[in-house]
């Protein structure tokens, strides 16, 4: 059996443990991922200490506890009540999940686990660099592209063709279901991945858009879409319970219906 071994400065060194907090009964521990690329220094897990009767019940509260009240230059992403939801996702207790929703008492017992999403570049602790993400997304033109004149009111649906979108439209762009795939570990630079081809199907099966040729032939590729080997990491991690997996199978439907 071949056996890799790490470049000696990514591997990760035991960091600082952080004193509990003083007159605290009920403390939970948090083992966190911490890198920060302007000291030269390994990636390091830090060790903290929250108090549980001083903080809410989700992941991301501790967060904002331990950053607070503990150690400012702890940096992670999180948009909560500003219209970006999704911001905050991360991989706890070795899944990839949002920190806004997973609840503490979720995680089980012993210490909480938290690392950045994998097989993403890090910018610093638990912010992954989503560049090439939201690039892959744009390339798959997520707006509604029409020939015919523009109407005075509204493009319209009726509700049965715009029922065809529940299970899509509701991708709020986590990254949680593409940097949990394996098939876009490996071939991240040309699979487009779960999310981008959820939001490409999503255009496709729209009633209103008239570009559906041209979007098949902008996938009609060996690496954009058939990479993906329904390993179903991506239904599994969804966040919001939706199935980029079978999105990307009704694609591969349409591609082969167009070739007969």
């Amino acid at each position: 059996m071949a056996q890799f071994t790490l470049p000696k400065n990514s591997k990760y060194t035991e960091g600082k443990a952080w004193p509990k907090p003083e007159g605290a009964s009920n403390v939970q521990e948090f083992r966190i991922y911490r890198w920060n690329p302007d000291d030269g220094a390994n990636p390091r897990i830090d060790t903290y200490y929250v108090d549980r009767d001083d903080c809410g019940p989700m992941v991301l509260d501790a967060l904002l506890w331990i950053k607070n009240n503990v150690d400012s230059t702890l940096v992670f992403r999180r948009s909560c009540r500003e219209g970006i939801c999704g911001s905050c996702a991360m991989n706890i207790m070795g899944g990839n999940t949002l920190a806004c929703t997973l609840g503490i008492d979720e995680c089980g017992s012993g210490a909480i686990k938290i690392y950045p999403l994998p097989h993403m570049p890090v910018l610093k602790d638990l912010v992954p660099d989503l560049t090439s993400f939201f690039a892959q997304h744009a390339s798959i033109q997520p707006w509604l592209q029409t020939e015919t004149a523009e109407p005075e009111t509204e493009w319209r649906q009726t509700p049965e063709e715009r029922s065809k979108l529940d299970g899509l439209y509701e991708c709020i762009l986590c990254a949680c279901c593409t940097t949990s795939c394996p098939s876009y570990w490996w071939n991240g630079d040309r699979f487009l991945g779960p999310a981008a081809l959820l939001q490409a199907y999503r255009w496709l099966i729209d009633s209103r858009d008239e570009a559906t040729g041209e979007r098949l032939d902008n996938l009609h590729d060996p690496f954009r879409l058939y990479r993906c080997h329904t390993i179903m990491n991506c239904a599994n991690t969804c966040p919001k319970g939706l199935n980029p997996a079978k999105a990307i199978a009704e694609v591969k439907k349409m591609m082969v219906a167009r070739a007969v």
